[in-house]
């Protein structure tokens, strides 16, 4: 076990991997789709997006208890025309609709030079950089907008103080001939609402301004989101007050306002709405094959010289240098490939908590935090 800069206890990701597989499988998942969900979300801790990785295990399970998502579920076809498709995620685990829909993705933008994939009701789809990534390793560009159906509704619109939509990311992505992508992968609220569970539960405090009040106060505080909490996870409950802001003002809020009309809207899961209790993904995906647009003679060298000039920026005070989307992802892989993943007390005594409920003693105890293993 190593300790990282911000002292928080790490564990190896292949000893992460196999214990959060461990957990699905127990929980009710086939091997094969324990795994799966394993990898995706320790991948997220590896490349730094914490809000996406582990912490996300005990709400999965919760949610499998309760039915609100299934094991072993596969995406159904609803419309199959040409370049265009539509996935119906039946509940499924994101981790294993998701990576459906983008490998059909695959296929129809192999064959059409573009694909246009939408997925609806899907469990929770984890970190949306995972689907570009799998796409940009088949060398296709893709983009992606995320909307959630209602459970996942926390943010206020620009001008507004009360929950109106979801975080709502995008993701674009951009294989390289050499090196790994270009990967932009945001939410479109001022943080993810992962974030907040992280800052919850010890982790990365909140930046300012970061959540307003009803009454138009802006906070930093969690709590504010979730409520009284009791035990090391709130599960589904996010019975504060607060809302979290829009990413830049009116241009975050109008983005995020298009992704419900084209992953929710468009695509027939819907757009945000009150009450709802569940957590439905949807995602619109767009794919292109840059080999079908006759351009790459010219496109990889503009791109690299555009590269050199951007990164040739003269670094503002506290930054060492200009990063290109996905480069600080890469950098993260290999610090935390080295030394290990950092997970806070709290996080790792709720995972420990996790594999015990489901009789998986050793596996518990490895999750544990040191003073109490």
């Amino acid at each position: 076990m190593t300790v990282t800069r911000d002292d928080a206890p790490a564990i190896e990701a292949g000893a992460l991997r196999e214990a959060v597989a461990a957990i699905f499988t127990a929980a009710g998942c086939d091997e094969a789709e324990g795994a799966r969900i394993g990898r995706y979300l320790v991948e997220a801790n590896l490349a730094g997006h914490d809000s996406h990785g582990v912490i996300r295990v005990p709400r999965y399970v919760h949610w499998l208890d309760t039915g609100a998502v299934h094991a072993g579920r596969s995406a159904k076809t609803v419309v199959d025309v040409g370049a265009v498709a539509v996935l119906d995620g039946d509940h499924g685990f994101g981790q294993t609709v998701g990576e459906q829909a983008i490998r059909l993705g695959v296929e129809k933008a192999r064959e059409h030079g573009i694909a246009v994939v939408g997925l609806r009701n899907s469990g929770h789809l984890g970190r949306i950089g995972d689907w570009a990534e799998l796409a940009a390793a088949e060398g296709l560009l893709s983009i992606h907008f995320v909307n959630t159906s209602g459970l996942g509704m926390l943010v206020a619109p620009f001008g507004g103080t009360e929950r109106r939509m979801s975080t709502n990311p995008v993701s674009i992505g951009v294989p390289m001939p050499e090196g790994p992508p270009l990967v932009l992968d945001c939410a479109t609220s001022v943080v993810a609402e992962g974030k907040v569970l992280v800052a919850l539960n010890g982790g990365k405090p909140l930046p300012e301004g970061a959540l307003i009040e009803r009454d138009g106060q802006l906070t930093t505080d969690p709590a504010a989101i979730y409520g009284a909490i009791e035990g090391t996870q709130p599960h589904d409950q996010r019975t504060g007050s607060a809302a979290v802001r829009a990413m830049g003002e009116h241009k975050g809020s109008g983005i995020s306002f298009m992704c419900e009309v084209l992953a929710g809207a468009l695509t027939g899961g819907g757009c945000g709405k009150a009450g709802h209790k569940t957590l439905e993904n949807n995602m619109l995906s767009i794919l292109l094959d840059p080999a079908r647009f006759g351009t790459e003679a010219l496109m990889w060298p503009e791109l690299k010289r555009y590269i050199a000039f951007v990164k040739s920026a003269r670094a503002a005070p506290g930054h060492e240098k200009v990063l290109l989307p996905g480069e600080p992802e890469e950098a993260m892989r290999a610090r935390r490939g080295a030394d290990g993943i950092p997970l806070p007390r709290r996080v790792r005594s709720s995972l420990a908590l996790t594999a015990s409920s489901l009789g998986l003693a050793e596996v518990a105890a490895i999750l544990k935090p040191a003073a109490d293993a």
